[in-house]
This record gives structure tokens, sequence and C-alpha cells, in this order.
């Protein structure tokens, strides 16, 4: 793989921490690039399609009964402090500390019955769609891995699948693992560690925007590779990758500050801090997000903050939604504005939800019987309430929607057929991106 280091120095990236950082490349392989047939069809029938996904991971659960599943008539144990509120579609109410949510939800799908959750602390059931207990030989991929296998780059200079999520203590909380597919499906990780891969000939991330110093660099690398006979093998579409590294119109897609003051206002402040042994709350990488699918990336993945609230769910709750109300709607209404909501599915959730009753801690403990996700764009119908839960929002109750459902919605918005392609892992036998789950129906 090729990297860009960072300089040692302090500097910023994206989220303003000084920090030693690597761009990894995770679409080249020294070896060579295999892109998809699909790509290829595309290129000489004349287009290039763009359908792109951003996927908001929220490490430990949500509480869903707090935040979109509000049960008001129900014990005080089991309801909590919150109450609930009215939305702009009629009809539709959800927690009360996520106002911006409410004021634009004919702009969003929330789903109150989410079922499939193997109860495990991890991000894989969320940007798989799959349990990671048994795997065929190689591990199943991620949902961005395929889609880059699958589909390739849109634009030669942008990486198809992009991974923002931070390292987090708890590593299950981590993504970026493309199973069968093989390292050239990883994501690119702007804040990777990276320290294994290969450094392009010295080139820093703050040196990256200078396209003198990096074609030169560059030159190096393809003489390297030329006395080597590597260069011979690489096509056209191979080349794609070495794209990124002569371009800088991905660095311009990370540097937020080309956005204006007011624009940064409206996706909320920020902290670096780790929020237990999760993600910082980084509301910019929201802006990032949509930032990136501009400029040509398919799928986006970001890990916000932490929601295993065991004791004062509460007051954790307080600090928690209105940020996330705030980044999450700025990043839609940005879309929608853009004329981008057509193109650009973002979904929300998290790994499983949380106890009817509160416990001795005024907390809530994991629940996998039932879950919340939140949709928007993708030329969906929104401004509905999928799904719905009992009275102590325990058990689904009404139109009960897989993980592999979400994840078979989001291949469809990107015009994927996960029911006709197929996949071989390490040992040649062939997987389908989803066990015979159908897009979800209300949706599309």
């Amino acid at each position: 793989m090729l990297t860009i280091q960072s300089a040692p120095r302090s500097g910023q990236l994206c989220n303003g921490q000084s920090r030693r950082d690597f761009l990894r490349i995770g679409g080249l392989a020294m070896g060579g690039l295999t892109l998809p047939d699909l790509l290829r069809a595309e290129e000489s029938a004349g287009r290039r399609s763009h359908k792109a996904v951003i996927m908001v991971y929220l490490p430990g659960g949500p509480p869903h009964q707090d935040m979109l599943d509000l049960k008001p008539d129900a014990p005080v144990e089991v309801r909590g402090e919150f109450s609930p509120i009215a939305t702009n579609v009629p009809g539709i109410e959800i927690g009360e500390l996520m106002p911006r949510l409410a004021g634009m939800m004919d702009k969003f799908t929330a789903i109150r019955s989410v079922v499939g959750s193997i109860g495990d602390h991890a991000s894989f059931q969320c940007l798989s769609g799959r349990s990671d207990r048994k795997q065929p030989p190689g591990g199943w991929p991620e949902f961005g891995s395929i889609v880059a296998k699958v589909q390739g780059p849109a634009n030669e200079a942008v990486p198809p699948f992009v991974g923002l999520s931070p390292r987090m203590q708890h590593r299950p909380y981590n993504s970026g693992k493309p199973g069968f597919l093989g390292p050239a499906f990883s994501p690119f990780q702007p804040s990777g560690d990276g320290k294994d891969d290969l450094v392009l000939q010295g080139i820093t991330l703050d040196r990256l925007a200078d396209r003198g110093q990096l074609n030169r660099a560059l030159d190096r690398l393809k003489g390297n590779l030329d006395h080597t006979g590597m260069m011979n093998g690489l096509d056209a579409f191979q080349r794609q990758a070495i794209g990124i590294l002569t371009s800088n119109r991905l660095a311009e897609a990370l540097d937020v500050s080309k956005e204006s003051p007011e624009t940064l206002a409206r996706y909320g402040k920020s902290t670096s801090q780790h929020q237990g042994d999760g993600a910082p709350r980084l509301t910019e990488q929201f802006l990032i997000a949509r930032r990136l699918v501009e400029a040509g990336a398919r799928c986006v993945t970001l890990s916000f903050s932490f929601w295993d609230f065991h004791g004062q769910n509460f007051k954790a709750s307080r600090t928690n939604m209105p940020v996330l109300d705030q980044a999450l709607t700025a990043l839609v209404d940005d879309l929608h504005q853009r004329g981008l909501d057509q193109d650009v599915t973002v979904c929300a959730w998290g790994e499983f939800g949380r106890t009817p009753k509160i416990n001795k801690d005024a907390g809530r403990d994991h629940w996998p019987n039932v879950s919340c996700a939140l949709l928007a764009g993708g030329g969906m119908r929104t401004g509905q309430v999928i799904g719905s839960t009992d009275a102590q929002a325990a058990e689904a109750k009404d139109r009960p929607v897989h993980f592999q459902e979400v994840i078979a919605t989001l291949y469809n918005r990107l015009g994927i057929d996960a029911d006709r392609i197929t996949l071989s892992d390490l040992a040649g036998r062939p997987q389908y991106l989803i066990d015979g789950r159908q897009p979800i129906r209300e949706l599309i």
C-alpha cells in the first residue's frame, strides 16, 4: 500500500488534532490493482454513475426509547426523563433532545423496529449487515469494501471507500475490514496508523497540495516500478489508483478550512477527546463526508461519540444527542441544498438498543432484541416511520426490519443488485452480498 506521511511536527488535519497521521491508499497494491469489470463496462458505455452512501456508526448502541421511540405512557422506570415532541410530519413524534431533526423529519425516515442484532459490542454488523461469529474463509467484507470491489472509483483521484473513524480503545468498535476481498479493498483512512505502509518518497501531508513536489516524487516511484518491471503490468484502470497521488482533489475534500465559518458553525462544535472507549464527537467529519462524496467517494463511514450508557443514561443523552442532532441534520440539509439528496444516502445507527427498564445506576444496558435507525436522501420516500415496538419498546411489534434489509437498501440506492452479484471467498466459493433479504419496500 502507498501512504503519504504527515510531518512529525504538530499539525492540523480535519479535526484539528495534533498528531502524526498517515494517508493510506487502500486501492493500490504494488503488484497491481484489480478493478471490477463493471468499471470497464461503464467507461466503454461513456457513463460513470456516482451514487454514494454516508454511514454514521454510533458506538455502543444508542437508547432507542430516549431518541426515536419514546413511551410516555410506560411506567416511570421504563419511560425515563424525556418527553416526545412533535415533528414537521403530522403524527410523528421523537425525543425532545433532537429538535432539529423534528423540524426536518420530512427529510428522514425513522426505523423503530431494527432486529437481528447478535448482541456484540462491535461495528461489524452495522458495517456489513452480517454476524462475525460464522464467517467464510477470509472473513466477510464490510459494505464499503464490497462497493469498492463492485463499482470501483467514480473519480480516479478519490478512493471509492473512505473510513473517517478514529482508532477507538474498544477494538471491536474499529472498522475497515475488507475480509476475503483482501487489503486492496480496505478503506482509505486519513487517520490510520499506517506504520507498516510504504511512505511515498517522504512526501508529507502538509506538502500534499504541492503538485510539483508530488509529481516529482511520483516520477521517482514510477522509475522504481519500471526498474522492477511492475509498471508494465498496470493497465489504464489500474493506474487510476496512482491518479489519487497526482491530484489535489482528495486533499481539498479533506480540508474543511475551505468552508465558510457559517457552514462550519452549522455542523456544531467538535471535541477531539474520546468519549469513554468510543469515538470523539467530531462534528466536522459529517462535513468532510459531504465533501468526500462530492469529490467522488462512493462510501464514507464515520463513528460518532459513545453510547454505552450503563450509568447516567439521561445525563449522557443530554450531552450526546443534541450534538448528533445538529451535525446529522446539517449534513442532510446540506445534501438537499446542493442537489445531492437523490444521489447520496445517509444511514445512522448502532449495534443494538438499550434495556427498557432503567437500572440502579440510572442507565440502560445492552438490548439486542430491537433498536432503531435513521435514513435520509438516496431518492427514498422519507417523512415516515417504519415499524413499531410494544408498550415498553422491548420487542418489535409491527414490521421488524433486519440489519440486512437496511444494507440491501443501501446497495439498491447505489445501483448494486445484491440478488445477482456474487464474490468469491478465499476458498473460491461464491458468496452473495446479502442472504436473501430485500431492500425496504416502504423506502423505494
